[in-house]
């Protein structure tokens, strides 16, 4: 009978919590408003990339060129548009 040098599998098994605390970024008086604020969008900018079509809130929202969010929190908002936007024109 052989037996294994190794022993029980003793790894600790991290759970995680799909509502993770996420510290501010923050630091402005008044503060911006948070990721679940209606009004996350207004937060200041922390790193802009337009070359890449994105741009990172003091909330810590990403926010996409195509109007799309990703929260803190992993929750992602689909692209919204303004109404009518289909039918507007650019100059070639």
């Amino acid at each position: 009978m052989s037996t294994s040098s190794r022993g029980k599998d003793t790894t600790a098994t991290t759970h995680l919590s799909s509502q993770r605390k996420i510290p501010s970024m923050c630091q402005h008086q008044p503060p911006c408003p948070t990721a679940e604020s209606a009004d996350r969008e207004s937060a200041r900018l922390v790193a802009h990339h337009p070359e890449q079509g994105w741009s990172l809130l003091c909330n810590g929202v990403l926010l996409f060129e195509d109007t799309g969010e990703l929260l803190p929190d992993g929750q992602i908002i689909a692209p919204h548009r303004p109404q009518g936007s289909e039918h507007v024109m650019t100059a070639a």
